[in-house]
């Protein structure tokens, strides 16, 4: 029996993908110090996009330099970045694959060695084994903004199918969402509305410089987990609402175990809940620790219109097509240096990926 994940989708705007499977946005490091695209990242890309997946989104890309994260990162904040990014682009769409530029700040967990500039984000508030940011000033708040808008009509003008604003891992645009790092007292903090408004403004400046062509959506975490700290379900319920009102075309729920209910509400998945709040039409993606055909059914049994892989896509670069197959089971870890080299895994990725235990067998 065909599987649904294999059927095509379409975006509000009419964009249409091959199916509804999504390679998730993935550190790994494969790009230049200098933001420009690195022959590991296209290789690491392409092999997903010649594998099946009917979207493919790029690693979380700075949209400024004070924003980077971590070496070898991609980048989409100078013009000087355009020809890498048209070669990734006109790689991915020539696959067959819709390809996406996640847009990304890493605020107070951006990494000043790399960058050489201090963090700033919401507030001046201090987290473990971090530097203690600057307090945004207004002028900071509004710059960022410009940046994740220019940073989005470079990936139109690269050829790119949209991006994706990632509010999501309690980076930049999510520590604003935050009750426990945005403590402001201006129009940038404190009730629910005021904490969202960064995210607001920033989703509605970039629909407002591209093409209605062009998809935009969010992604989010809805709930605290890792780095995403000071959440809270029923906010961003509120908050989904809001991001389809202003012309999101999709969102994209980070649940990290897509298996399990929600925190706040432990008999109820969340999907059926953001599925309530944002209408039928408009696409939910879920990520979450999915490996099988059966996993990826259920979610989108539960609301989701797409699922997006992370693990299972670094070990199975040919998911989709494998899983017309309804008896395949996928490779999992661990995998050597040399298996991970032949799915287009770089020595530098998998340098990344040994801090996963058990991912890297050499």
């Amino acid at each position: 029996m065909t599987s649904p994940l294999l059927s095509p989708f379409s975006f509000p705007n009419g964009l249409t993908a091959r199916n509804r499977v999504w390679l998730a946005p993935l550190t790994n490091g494969q790009s230049h110090d200098d933001g420009s695209l690195g022959d590991d990242e296209l290789r690491w890309l392409s092999y997903r996009a010649r594998g099946g997946f009917g979207v493919v989104e790029t690693c979380a890309a700075h949209v400024a330099e004070d924003g980077q994260g971590w070496k070898g990162e991609l980048g989409v904040f100078a013009d000087r970045l355009l020809p890498g990014l048209r070669r990734l682009a006109t790689e991915i769409a020539a696959q067959g694959a819709l390809g996406l530029v996640q847009l990304f700040h890493g605020g107070l967990r951006a990494n000043p060695q790399v960058s050489g500039l201090p963090t700033w984000s919401a507030s001046a508030v201090a987290e473990p084994d971090l530097p203690v940011p600057r307090a945004a000033t207004e002028e900071d708040i509004l710059a960022v903004i410009g940046r994740f808008r220019d940073a989005a009509t470079r990936a139109h003008a690269a050829g790119f199918a949209g991006v994706e604003l990632h509010g999501a891992h309690g980076y930049l645009l999510g520590q604003f969402l935050s009750a426990t790092q945005n403590l402001r007292a201006d129009r940038w903090g404190g009730a629910w509305e005021n904490r969202a408004r960064l995210l607001r403004e920033t989703l509605r400046a970039v629909r407002a410089a591209v093409p209605a062509s062009f998809v935009v959506g969010v992604r989010l975490s809805p709930e605290d987990w890792g780095q995403a700290k000071g959440l809270d379900l029923d906010e961003n319920l509120t908050l989904a609402r809001w991001l389809a009102e202003d012309g999101a075309d999709f969102l994209h729920l980070s649940l990290w175990d897509s298996s399990k209910p929600s925190q706040k509400r432990g008999d109820t998945h969340p999907l059926p809940l953001f599925r309530e709040a944002v209408g039928v039409s408009l696409p939910l993606v879920v990520a979450g620790g999915v490996w099988t055909r059966a996993e990826a059914e259920a979610l989108l049994d539960k609301g989701a219109t797409g699922v997006a892989l992370g693990r299972a896509a670094i070990t199975n670069p040919d998911w989709p097509q494998r899983i017309a197959d309804p008896a395949w089971q996928p490779r999992r870890p661990p995998l050597t240096r040399a298996e991970l080299y032949e799915r287009g895994v770089s020595e530098t990725f998998a340098g990344y990926l040994r801090r996963w235990k058990g991912f890297v067998a050499d």
